[in-house]
């Protein structure tokens, strides 16, 4: 990827891609999610062995909230209000 695609496309460096993460952040929020589980192991070979240096209980952590946000969005909720703002502040503090 050109270094001008990739300056536009980093949220540290574009502040239009700083909103979009920051929007999306808000909605991922409400399944439980952070903005780093959306990383696909099987897409990058990078990704994939990062995980595998992670120690085992964050790993854990990161499969357990893609499970409920897939079974918060097979039965159409939402994670309540309050564990949300739990979530947020617990993991960004």
């Amino acid at each position: 990827m050109s270094s001008f695609l990739q300056s536009l496309l980093d949220p540290k460096k574009s502040w239009l891609a700083s909103l979009h993460m920051k929007a999306l952040t808000t909605r991922l929020r409400k399944y439980g999610l952070r903005y780093d589980d959306l990383y696909d192991p099987y897409y990058d070979l990078d990704i994939k062995e990062a995980l595998n240096r992670l120690p085992r209980e964050i790993v854990d952590a990161r499969n357990q909230r893609l499970k409920r946000a897939m079974d918060l969005s097979m039965k159409h909720e939402y994670l309540p209000e309050d564990l949300q703002v739990f979530l947020f502040f617990f993991f960004f503090s």
